[in-house]
């Protein structure tokens, strides 16, 4: 009987030690879920880090303290300071006075708030030409055109009737020669300022246009190298022929001749080349037309013409 009993106390004892163990397993099963839960609302309430960029907070405190320090080194700079310095700068020096020593010498004969008539204009002109060598007398009209629109371009050709003082060496292009011209295009070889040919040569320079067109040596009936008559048109390149055209800022550049012309010879070139843009007028043009002339030589200062603006 009392090993009986021994033996159901035995039993009870495991079965209460094992009831013990699962409870043991689940409550720490239960804290460890509760740890868990609680991580991760601790996560969730973590603010979020901003991410790498000029937003991030590193990026917005270095900003912070840049502009903080910037505040300092102004406050400690005086106002007075600051106007002395700004007072310090020179004004930047006009064109005459960054010019060379001849080129002064030569301004002080013009007066900048003056436009000249054309005869003492062509006078001055040959007098404000500081260089050594024969310069250049060139005319400069603003165009009151919108150079945009293809209407409006103005291009055209002129005789001056006193020359353009320039030596010109003359190439012509006819059937019987070809054989003289075409071989040195081939082998790029110009030695010529004028190409002048017929309208039945054109097709064989048209695989010359790339070496002949940039430097303005392409045959154009515009410009007069490009005609029946080669005879006349070789006396009128000789005679002083000259072209022009409108820049993209609707202005003409024009040669008129030479520094060691007469002032006679330079007032009918000039003449002549108004004469010529006045008739160049394109008829969608509406208001003024000439809108201002400079005449000046290649290195010497600009002088202003009083010219009818129709």
């Amino acid at each position: 009987m009392a090993e009986a009993r021994k033996k159901a106390s035995s039993k009870q004892q495991v079965a209460s030690k094992g009831k013990l163990d699962k409870e043991d397993d689940l409550s720490v099963k239960t804290a460890l879920a509760t740890e868990a839960t609680e991580e991760v609302v601790e996560v969730k309430l973590k603010k979020p880090t901003a991410k790498a960029g000029k937003h991030s907070a590193k990026a917005l405190k270095e900003a912070e303290e840049k502009q903080a320090k910037e505040e300092r080194k102004a406050a400690k700079i005086p106002e007075k300071a600051v106007e002395a310095k700004k007072a310090a700068k020179k004004p930047p020096r006009s064109r005459v006075e960054r010019a060379g020593k001849k080129y002064r010498e030569v301004a002080k004969l013009l007066d900048k708030n003056k436009t000249y008539e054309l005869k003492e204009a062509a006078e001055l002109v040959i007098r404000t030409s500081p260089s050594k060598f024969d310069a250049t007398v060139e005319l400069h009209v603003n165009l009151g055109i919108d150079p945009t629109q293809s209407d409006q371009n103005v291009r055209g050709t002129l005789v001056l009737p006193s020359g353009s003082g320039k030596t010109l060496r003359i190439a012509v292009l006819t059937e019987d020669d070809k054989e003289q011209i075409l071989p040195k295009l081939e082998k790029e070889q110009i030695d010529f300022d004028v190409l002048i040919t017929t309208p039945a040569m054109m097709p064989k320079l048209g695989k010359y246009a790339r070496l002949l067109g940039p430097r303005g040596l392409m045959p154009n009936p515009k410009s007069g190298t490009v005609a029946v008559d080669i005879t006349k048109a070789v006396a009128e390149a000789r005679a002083g022929r000259v072209e022009y055209r409108t820049d993209q800022a609707g202005i003409v550049h024009l040669g008129i001749g030479k520094a060691s012309f007469s002032a006679d010879k330079l007032l009918q070139n000039i003449e002549a080349a108004l004469a010529s843009l006045r008739t160049a007028r394109p008829a969608s043009v509406k208001g003024p037309y000439i809108k201002s002339v400079y005449l000046t030589t290649t290195m010497g200062p600009s002088i202003k013409l009083a010219v009818d603006n129709s």
